[in-house]
């Protein structure tokens, strides 16, 4: 019998033993040369600890590792996002739902038997204002006890993942678009709505698509697209053309729905003049790729729940995010999945916590991997850490017990961390505690 794994490490090998080839490199890899990608992990092995000794360590108090949103559990393990909540609440460890998910943030949150520690990441694919799908999503958020949204923002395009374009990625078609519509399809038609959109849900929650079937076939290459389910999507949208109402009025038309991963089949179609549906794309990709501080205002407006911004390198950006009210800033590059040769997120950390000043939390999220990450992370300024890829290896090796023992191996590696550099609990961990390259170069000078 093989031995257990003893670090994040190894799971990923698990991870790649079990996985189909298209699958592991979706989780694995990165954008283009994948140069942030590497260097998202190869920066925390630059920042050297300065341990502390002869202090009292008897007693260790923490509590910030979190889970980060990321798409497709489901393709990891097939309870997917259900088997990593579970996890999460087992280990007492704040989950962050991505609604790119094969299941509804209820069936999530119903998962874990009430233990309310899930948010719901709420992204830019889902995302314009004035429009009804953002409202019933927030309605679902806010009815499930989640208790933040996290409006990812550095994703108004898809990163050019070239793995997943060798692979030709496809992912399994959802049946009711979960996570982002509820599946109780009377729960959301609603007779008073727009003709168009009244249309739109029966089409395609009761599969009423004899006339999108034929679109599909006239119009659809399967093989440019990541999501099958674009079939039904585009189809509907070939209607909506044809009902006396302007597809680009936010209020007949729930944007919301669109998947992010489908606005590489809508600019394929917006480059074909000849189709019907060219005319739709091109109306759409200007939706499909806003999100701006203005759009952040209009989420406040329509949610009580406190609202974080991932997605942020920049003190420009970060300072901008506190003035418009944002609860909390996420330090992120999106795993390396979108823009290469953006900095690491420790690199820019401290840059971010400076141009917040200490008005709203700052949280980081790329590149952990060890116990002694997370450290570095709360010394240079976070107040937690998001576990992305970790996670997924581990639910990929075992499911719930393996992304259990992901979290735990973190924690434990965490706090012996914490007790070598003398820190009993987390408000102990200061700046001083660790030197980075910088430090390195202004102490030659």
């Amino acid at each position: 019998m093989a031995s257990e794994p003893v670090n994040v490490n190894e799971f990923r090998e698990l991870a790649r033993e079990v996985l189909p080839k298209m699958y592991y490199d979706f989780y694995t890899g990165g954008a283009e040369d994948q140069h942030t990608l590497n260097q998202n992990v190869d920066a925390f092995r630059r920042i050297m600890l300065r341990h502390r000794v002869l202090v009292d360590v008897s007693r260790i108090d923490m509590s910030t590792i979190m889970i980060a949103p990321t798409a497709r559990h489901q393709l990891a393990h097939p309870e997917g996002k259900v088997a990593t909540a579970r996890a999460a609440a087992a280990c007492n460890t704040i989950m962050v739902l991505s609604n790119i998910s094969t299941c509804t943030v209820e069936d999530v949150a119903s998962s874990c038997n009430a233990v309310r520690n899930i948010l719901l990441v709420y992204s830019f694919l889902s995302f314009y204002p004035a429009y009804w799908g953002s409202s019933h999503q927030m309605l679902s958020a806010e009815k499930s006890g989640d208790k933040a949204i996290v409006l990812t923002v550095d994703a108004p395009r898809l990163g050019r993942r070239e793995a997943d374009i060798k692979n030709r990625m496809v992912a399994p078609q959802l049946k009711n678009f979960e996570g982002i519509l509820s599946t109780d399809a009377n729960s959301l038609y609603d007779p008073s709505e727009s003709t168009c959109l009244s249309m739109w849900m029966t089409l395609t929650l009761h599969d009423e698509g004899s006339k999108v079937e034929a679109f599909v076939k006239e119009t659809f290459d399967a093989s440019l697209c990541w999501e099958p389910s674009v079939k039904i999507l585009f189809g509907c949208l070939n209607e909506w053309l044809r009902s006396p109402c302007d597809v680009r009025d936010p209020a007949t038309v729930p944007n919301g729905y669109i998947p992010s991963l489908q606005v590489r089949e809508a600019e394929r179609l917006n480059r074909n003049e000849n189709s019907s549906a060219a005319r739709i794309a091109e109306q759409f990709l200007p939706l499909l790729r806003r999100v701006c501080m203005q759009d952040i205002e209009w989420l406040k407006s329509i949610t009580n729940l406190p609202i974080l911004i991932k997605g942020v390198l920049t003190h420009e950006v970060a300072r901008k995010a506190v003035e418009v009210g944002v609860a909390g800033i996420v330090v992120s590059n999106h795993g390396g999945h979108q823009l290469d040769y953006t900095p690491t997120t420790i690199s820019v950390l401290e840059e971010e916590v400076d141009a917040v000043g200490g008005k709203v939390p700052v949280l980081l999220d790329g590149g952990v991997r060890r116990g002694t990450d997370v450290f570095k992370a709360l010394a240079l300024g976070a107040q937690a850490v998001l576990v992305g890829r970790p996670v997924i290896y581990g639910l990929a090796a075992n499911g719930e017990h393996g992304v259990r023992r992901v979290i735990k191996m973190l924690k434990d590696e965490f706090e012996l961390t914490m007790a070598l550099c003398g820190c009993p609990g987390v408000m102990d961990i200061t700046r001083s505690h660790v030197r980075t390259e910088c430090d390195k170069l202004h102490s030659m000078l």
